[in-house]
């Protein structure tokens, strides 16, 4: 992956200190499932926690902001060591701008990835948008990166590999028995 990124990635990737994830339809694959008794369900994919960690190893922040409240994304959230989570907010734009200034972190610092409409907002005032191979075609049209894994597939951790390599992180987080 390394040897696609373009001179532009690296230059766009250089500042960014926070990624601000959606949760429905970019950590998920967007259904959301309600049993008989009104319990919520939700699939994480394994390798965008890990990124999240890796992410975080290096020294990142990382944080969720959602339109949903969700006991299940607490749960997930807490799994990982997320401190920054904003669940709720319908109008995503204020709550993006209280983590930022919560967090230390000018716009031109953060990467938001979001997949639908309520997310352009954010993409717009960020530094860095990004969007799911699968994310709705107006999203795409205002992300600067659009990833080839969909949402719930591995997308937060494409952003992030791709991340890391342009900042030359990488290689450094890969375990050395893996070399």
């Amino acid at each position: 992956m390394r040897d696609s990124l373009k001179h532009r990635d690296y230059e766009i990737a250089k500042p960014i200190r926070l990624i601000l994830s959606d949760v429905d339809g970019v950590l998920t694959d967007g259904l959301i499932t309600i049993d008989n008794a009104g319990v919520e369900s939700k699939s994480f994919h394994v390798r965008d926690g890990q990124g999240i960690k890796l992410w975080r190893k290096a020294g990142f922040e990382f944080g969720i902001l959602t339109a949903r409240n969700s006991q299940v994304v607490k749960l997930r959230a807490q799994e990982l060591g997320i401190a920054w989570v904003r669940q709720g907010f319908a109008d995503k734009l204020p709550a993006a701008r209280e983590l930022m200034q919560s967090i230390g972190v000018t716009p031109q610092e953060v990467c938001y990835i979001g997949d639908d409409l309520p997310d352009i907002p954010v993409m717009l005032e960020v530094g860095l948008s990004a969007t799911v191979s699968d994310g709705a075609t107006e999203v795409k049209q205002h992300a600067k990166w659009v990833l080839e894994s969909a949402g719930g597939r591995g997308a937060v951790r494409e952003l992030i590999e791709r991340l890391l390599q342009a900042k030359g992180r990488w290689e450094d987080l890969i375990p050395t028995r893996m070399r």
